[in-house]
């Protein structure tokens, strides 16, 4: 190991890891970025297949309503065009997503804001009378919460099969808090996120990533686990962007997670959903959604010059150790346990947490990029 000094030792090569390593080397400070992959990247890195690039853990589209995070981002890479209008296949249909006038119209034919609030008052109204016949008041569990926001149609048809495929259980187990908000829009506006700025790295994440570790040392199929002593040694303080739970040796216990597992497959033709993202939406076929990538980067007529295609199936898994967490698990239980673990982090002096894995939370990359901006601000200020 390199017994060069360093001002950070910055444990994980992801988003947040790179961000930050990036505003530090440029304020002064020398860092050493360790990344138990062989690629630098984590969960936005993109493959090369059959011409297309592929997001290899799952969709990912940047997008945000924050001046300072797009203006960061962009002054290392351009971005495309891309508009995130997600479908929802449900047997032999398909309907818009999010939730908006397409969708209503699909469903029950409604063709005006007005017949759809009709409708979807009527909706509501009717689970509410059902819940308070059993003696329900406020919603239990994330199927009452839904019904109550939407309704058994949307419900059924929409919500129930994916997300039970997604998280392993079944709705009447999960609790409500999940589901606190459905968006629900009375346009014809098939944009999934309401955010000022939307699109993606043009040639994908891979040259935003290059660039914001530029400058940083960096040692790629590094485990910090197996190198701990020698690595924490070359550095005067560490970012760490890995599993809190496993930094601290398990000594509460383990959090919990969700998994997925990717299926790729090429296709002798050029199109063959229309959209970047569908979401299976009943109990089977066993995944949640299939994900065709030249749609994140080509439009009209450019989906044709590449006569292949590349699909990827997502197949949700319950998490063990050797896989990817990808989904927290922020029940009761596991929201305890993680206050536990933030309570040893928050007295660490010399270690600084961030992340989704660190801080056991799902992230938007948008927001990761600001928690980095924001450490960095408070541990690696301007250097004069």
């Amino acid at each position: 190991m390199d017994t060069r000094r360093y001002d950070f030792l910055i444990v994980g090569a992801g988003l947040f890891g790179a961000t930050f390593a990036r505003i530090a080397t440029d304020r002064g400070y020398r860092c050493l970025v360790a990344e138990r992959r062989d690629v630098a990247g984590g969960n936005i890195r993109c493959e090369e297949i059959a011409g297309i690039n592929v997001h290899r853990y799952g969709a990912h589209i940047f997008h945000t309503s924050d001046d300072e995070v797009w203006k960061f981002v962009s002054r290392y890479v351009d971005f495309n065009r891309f508009t995130n209008s997600p479908m929802a296949r449900y047997g032999d249909k398909v309907y818009n997503l999010p939730f908006n006038m397409n969708t209503f119209c699909g469903l029950w034919g409604c063709t005006s804001p007005d017949e759809a609030l009709a409708k979807l008052e009527e909706e509501r109204a009717d689970a509410a009378s059902r819940l308070k016949a059993n003696g329900v008041g406020e919603p239990r569990n994330l199927e009452e919460q839904a019904l109550t926001l939407v309704g058994r149609d949307i419900y059924e048809k929409l919500i129930k099969g994916y997300t039970e495929k997604q998280w392993g259980r079944r709705c009447t187990e999960l609790p409500a808090f999940i589901i606190r908000r459905l968006p629900v829009r009375l346009t014809f506006d098939n944009n999934y996120f309401n955010d000022k700025y939307q699109g993606i790295p043009v040639g994908g994440y891979n040259p935003l990533v290059d660039r914001l570790l530029e400058g940083s040392d960096v040692r790629l199929g590094c485990d910090f686990f197996e190198h701990r002593e020698d690595l924490e040694r070359v550095a005067d303080k560490v970012v760490f962007t890995g599993k809190i739970d496993r930094y601290y040796g398990y000594c509460f216990g383990s959090l919990e997670y969700r998994s997925l597992r990717f299926e790729d497959e090429v296709l002798d033709k050029a199109n063959y959903q229309g959209v970047a993202v569908v979401n299976y939406t009943e109990r089977e076929p066993a995944w949640t959604r299939v994900i065709e990538h030249k749609h994140f980067e080509c439009f009209g007529d450019d989906v044709y010059r590449n006569g292949r295609t590349v699909i990827t199936r997502e197949y949700p898994a319950e998490w063990c150790e050797g896989m990817e967490p990808f989904y927290p698990v922020n029940d009761d239980r596991n929201t305890r346990l993680y206050g536990r673990y933030k309570a040893l982090a928050d007295e660490e002096n010399r270690v600084f947490f961030g992340g989704r894995l660190a801080e056991y939370r799902y992230y938007d990359m948008a927001p990761v990029v600001a928690q980095a901006m924001a450490l960095a601000d408070r541990i690696a200020p301007q250097k004069n």
